[in-house]
């Protein structure tokens, strides 16, 4: 995991965006924030560079390629998958189906889009504060 590397943002919804960078220039963190609007524009950007994300937070429902369909192919790519830890995903609903899907591909979180400003403001610092913390596998490429 690369700490000062780029949070990835896959979503679809122009409003979630707004409010996800909003909520980040509050945080005030020093990484480059990147937004995707669809899994297969993420996936594509990531089969294609070299640089290690921070974090990736993902959407489920999407256009083109879905969240859970994102995940399953960067699951079934070693060098991607690698790279991508940790990888959340930040939805409006947890039906068990997709949570049960999501965990089997190792996602290391599923959050439910809280509607507070404030309260997606102290969950994704909560996100934030953890992964600086924690120590995951170095990807090399």
């Amino acid at each position: 995991m690369n700490k000062k590397g780029a949070i990835i943002i896959i979503e679809d919804d122009p409003d979630d965006q707004y409010i996800f960078s909003d909520v980040f220039k509050e945080l005030n963190y020093n990484n480059k924030i990147i937004f995707f609007n669809d899994g297969q524009d993420a996936l594509d950007h990531l089969r294609s560079t070299l640089e290690e994300p921070f974090i990736v937070f993902s959407d489920i429902n999407m256009p083109k390629l879905s969240g859970i369909e994102l995940r399953k192919q960067i699951f079934e790519n070693e060098n991607i998958r690698l790279k991508t830890i940790p990888y959340l995903f930040f939805t409006t609903s947890a039906d068990q189906r997709d949570v049960i899907e999501a965990y089997s591909k190792s996602v290391q979180g599923f959050f439910v889009k809280p509607s507070d400003f404030n309260e997606l403001k102290d969950i994704l610092r909560i996100i934030v504060e953890y992964w600086q913390k924690c120590v995951s596998p170095i990807y090399v490429a």
